[in-house]
């Protein structure tokens, strides 16, 4: 059962929608209804998914009563699975439809309460069905090898029994399972006390700009003067103020931080794991050395980064380039492009991947599917929410801006993939790892940067591509790729027993931060506070390196695609749908593997460096062309 990892993702979910709160001046009703989710598509009110709710609650007393059963032939363990499955179709639905509702409006408290109706519905689940575990790999693993072969009925559930048996020597017994599943909400307190600190009671103060304006300091504003204003020293002022703001509270921070690395590392221990590293990567099979492969990578590989941003340095004009100045434009480019209209063009632009997916994509355009624009209340950013059985429902915040324009073909990756995977897999094997979600949603940002640069002929919009393309290697592949070196470090001394402090953890942030800038930045010390503002190191350790790897076999497949003989790029481009279609069916290294990108291996990594050394190369000379730099 994967009860406890939805509830889980709920958990996640309502952190993530409590720190991005945001009100907006339009409001829904005059916004078209063609670009707003029917959500309607799930429950056509809210009596019918309390009707849901409470089948579920049912079905679960029925589930649970089914332990003692599953040694008794393979019909009980079809039976088991086939309830799993109904479980999960529901579970999806409800927990899925009051996620969308409420991201429409934060600031509804009954629906938030729906929510956690969801989550403590499945919290209890977890407890009451901790022995399904242990009671399956009490039975010969000769024995169900026998009913797989002969229980045709069974052949969906293959994957997840073998992996069950996979991972059987950290499976617990029974008593030992109920007993850590006691401590499923308490494991959170650490996260929330950092939630809480970080948002509820966290208090910025106001600076003074140069204009003479004065301006109240938050985590979007502070961004907002980081990417718009002129002037260095405004750009400094916010940067202090908010880095400040959490070095205020530094050791708190920290307190919270080492109970989550030490929560992590007695959970492993207690699971008979040899790192906190080992039991978060053995959830998916994936070796350590794909994790250690990526940071030595990263490390060797950061000289087309370091250029990049003596390039920018040098077209600001600046004496001092700090990484409060890495955001800001190099040039003004304010062109809108409007939504409809970059529909078309991202449409366009996937033509490369085959008429089966721009068939799909186009359906996902479809009326109800998006919801497009910043309405009060509304969470902010952009995601995708796959529903099997539905349809995926994107949630955007379009705004004209180019940097949207690439969200909009992102997303798109995401939807597309869903759709491949629910259509071709059971539901048991639709859903994907993040470990491969992010080469769909790269790969389209990929084909759409090519499209557009073939396209633009203002030397302006080629700079800004250039720069957004760069910008988005720095923050999905670099940036993580530093954050998972700060990670496994900490959790390291964690495991060895090492004391974690402030000092500590101030300490290994440095470390890394001068590896990977080196002398490209100044790299203000109160950079080195930076680790207690990114949530993730919270509320998912060990989970940002995904994206950094998914980027890496992304840019590789994308170069499989594009380079070679015709023949090798057609089949390029036929392992990469299977790939989609694939859905979560196999571990994702394999699946990686079958599409051509072996993740254990340093080419995987090199892929995406060489693209970034191509693109600053490109860059250059357009700085060149417009004379922001001398050749």
């Amino acid at each position: 059962m994967n009860f406890s990892l939805r509830a889980k993702f709920l958990l996640v979910l309502l952190t993530l929608i409590s720190l991005t709160i945001s009100a907006a001046p339009r409001e829904r009703a005059d916004i078209d209804a063609r670009h707003k989710w029917a959500l309607t598509d799930i429950y056509a009110d809210w009596d019918a998914w309390e009707q849901d709710l409470k089948k579920l609650e049912v079905l679960m007393d029925s589930y649970a009563g089914l332990q003692g059963t599953l040694a008794q032939g393979p019909e009980h363990l079809l039976k088991a699975y086939t309830m799993s499955e109904e479980l999960g179709l529901i579970a999806d639905r409800v927990q899925t439809y009051a996620g969308l509702v409420r991201a429409l409006d934060n600031r509804d408290n009954e629906v938030y309460a729906k929510l956690q109706q969801v989550s403590i519905l499945f919290s209890k689940f977890g407890t009451a069905t901790s022995w399904f575990a242990p009671e399956m790999v009490a039975i010969e693993w000769s024995t169900m090898e026998s009913w797989l072969s002969s229980t045709p009925g069974l052949a969906p559930y293959r994957f997840g029994i073998e992996d069950l048996y996979r991972q059987q020597a950290h499976v617990l017994d029974e008593k030992s399972e109920r007993l850590l599943s006691y401590f499923s909400r308490l494991s959170g307190t650490p996260g929330s006390v950092y939630n809480q600190l970080s948002t509820a009671d966290i208090k910025f103060g106001t600076i003074q700009l140069s204009t003479g304006e004065e301006v109240q300091i938050s985590e979007g504003e502070a961004g907002r003067i980081f990417a718009t204003s002129r002037n260095h020293e405004d750009r400094k002022a916010a940067f202090v103020e908010r880095n400040s703001t959490y070095n205020d509270n530094i050791n708190t921070y920290a307190a919270s931080y080492d109970g989550i690395c030490q929560r992590d590392w007695a959970y492993a221990q207690a699971r008979n794991y040899g790192s906190t590293l080992e039991r978060t990567l053995g959830n998916n099979n994936i070796p350590v050395e794909v994790y250690l492969n990526l940071l030595e990578q990263g490390r060797e590989g950061v000289a087309p980064l370091q250029r990049y941003h003596k390039l920018r340095k040098a077209a600001l004009k600046l004496e001092e380039y700090d990484g409060y100045d890495s955001s800001v434009p190099v040039i003004d480019f304010d062109k809108d492009y409007e939504y409809d209209d970059v529909a078309a063009i991202v449409q366009k632009s996937i033509k490369p991947l085959g008429k089966e997916y721009v068939k799909k994509q186009k359906l996902a355009f479809s009326p109800g599917w998006v919801d497009v624009y910043e309405t009060p209340g509304k969470t902010t950013g952009a995601f995708s929410a796959g529903l099997y059985g539905v349809h995926p429902y994107m949630l955007l915040n379009y705004n004209n801006t180019l940097s949207n324009v690439f969200t909009v073909a992102h997303e798109m990756g995401h939807t597309v993939h869903t759709m491949f995977a629910n259509e071709t897999q059971s539901f048991s094997n639709a859903g994907y790892t993040l470990f491969v979600a992010e080469v769909a949603s790269t790969m389209a940002e990929a084909h759409l940067l090519e499209y557009m640069l073939d396209k633009s002929k203002d030397p302006k919009e080629r700079l800004v591509l250039l720069s957004h393309a760069i910008d988005n290697i720095a923050g999905t592949f670099y940036t993580q790729v530093m954050f998972a070196d700060y990670e496994y470090q900490v959790h390291k001394l964690v495991e060895e027993g090492q004391p974690i402090t402030a000092d500590v953890l101030n300490g290994v942030y440095h470390e890394v931060l001068v590896a990977y800038y080196g002398d490209s930045m100044e790299n203000h010390e109160l950079y080195d506070v930076t680790w207690a503002r990114i949530p993730h190191f919270s509320s998912v350790p060990y989970y940002v390196y995904q994206y950094a790897t998914s980027y890496a076999a992304s840019a590789s497949l994308f170069k499989q695609m594009n380079e070679g003989s015709r023949k090798s790029k057609r089949q390029a481009k036929a392992n990469y749908i299977n790939l989609l279609k694939s859905g979560g069916s196999d571990y994702p290294v394999e699946q990686l593997k079958k599409a051509g990108v072996d993740m254990t291996k340093p080419d995987a990594v090199a892929a995406v460096i060489e693209s970034m050394d191509n693109l600053v190369t490109r860059y250059e000379k357009e700085l060149i062309k417009l004379d922001l730099i001398k050749k």
